[in-house]
């Protein structure tokens, strides 16, 4: 029988036990777009997810937690907010709006004018969150082509274009801003994190197998 657990001590930073805390990857990066990431709410407390990570390390980021959005929770101030996501056929349905066209000249104007939104979940929670949130559906869409290999190892993706939070703000940020060496620390310092949250899962695992051992029943492997 598995001792009953014990409430561990957390970080304030990252939110994290004091045990896991993933503050040393924590990559201090300059930037002039504004990053406001929308997580959804069963993200939170997943030790795999990667935006704790990405908005402890962006100097201009807010993290905002949530599935539904009925009103913007970015305010009206002049810069122009676009959507971190795919604008793909299979993405269309009777009940979503399709999303404005990017105006050019948006990314011609200067990089602090600009307000990058960025939605934190799987694949099919994030399109739930697009579905749900009228004002995500009218904001133009900013998709990323010839991307690098994702090194998210740690989750299952279902296509070679679907990569982490924080991978695909960083290479969002490096083509809106036109420097994306600027971001390539944090993406260094992600590795590390992907890294030891293996090495963590893998420990995890045989304690569990080594304390928590089930009997043996005819049948059954």
């Amino acid at each position: 029988m598995c001792a009953a657990s014990v409430p561990r001590l957390q970080c304030t930073a990252c939110l994290r036990p004091l045990s896991a805390c993933i503050c040393r990857w924590v990559a201090p990066t300059d930037h002039a777009v504004e990053v406001l990431v929308l997580q959804h709410p069963l993200e939170v407390h997943q030790a795999k997810g990667s935006a704790r990570l990405l908005h402890l390390s962006l100097a201009h980021c807010r993290l905002v937690v949530g599935e539904a959005f009925a009103a913007p929770v970015w305010p009206v101030d002049g810069k122009h907010t676009l959507l971190l996501y795919p604008d793909s056929p299979q993405d269309s349905a009777p009940d979503l709006r399709a999303p404005l066209p990017l105006p050019p000249e948006w990314l011609q104007a200067k990089s602090s004018r600009l307000r990058l939104v960025v939605l934190d979940g799987t694949w099919r929670k994030s399109r739930k969150m697009l579905h749900q949130s009228p004002p995500l559906q009218q904001l133009p869409r900013l998709a990323l082509r010839n991307l690098p290999p994702s090194h998210y190892r740690i989750r299952k993706a279902h296509g070679p274009d679907q990569l982490s939070t924080l991978e695909a703000t960083c290479y969002a940020l490096g083509q809106l801003e036109g420097d994306a060496a600027r971001f390539q620390p944090l993406l260094d310092a992600f590795d590390g994190f992907v890294e030891y949250v293996e090495q963590a899962g893998g420990q995890r695992n045989a304690q569990t197998d080594k304390s928590c051992a089930r009997p043996r029943v005819a049948g059954f492997v």
